[in-house]
């Protein structure tokens, strides 16, 4: 069964890049052709789906993150990134990446990472 952690800096300082990493064990983000995305849920918000890439490698954002963000990966670790530029407070939220079969907020087959909870905070 496909299993995705994630990892990365609990805080962050405004303006500066958040960068998260999801390592996936018992799939494929090379061959498993699934959306592998990352979602984020702010603090009394609902969930928020950020970017995904594909086993090609091609990739897809949400319009309103777009110009902030960046999904990459390294298929000899099996892993794949995220970057968030210009960070501000509001971006403060657990982070989660998923193996989905949609784009979007992922439906109810997906396998999601437990969350990395990060906070902007000077």
């Amino acid at each position: 069964q496909v299993q995705l952690q994630e990892s990365g800096p609990g805080l962050v300082k405004p303006s500066q890049t958040l960068s998260l990493t999801c390592t996936v064990s018992g799939g494929s983000i090379t061959t498993d052709d699934y959306y592998w995305s990352w979602i984020r849920r702010p603090p009394g918000k609902g969930l928020e789906w950020m970017a995904a890439i594909t086993y090609s490698g091609n990739t897809y954002f949400n319009p309103s993150l777009k110009s902030r963000t960046s999904i990459s990966r390294d298929t000899s670790r099996n892993q794949f990134m995220l970057q968030l530029s210009s960070v501000t407070p509001e971006d403060t939220a657990v982070y989660y990446c998923a193996r989905a079969n949609n784009l979007g907020v992922p439906a109810g087959d997906a396998f999601w990472g437990q969350g990395s909870q990060v906070t902007v905070s000077s």
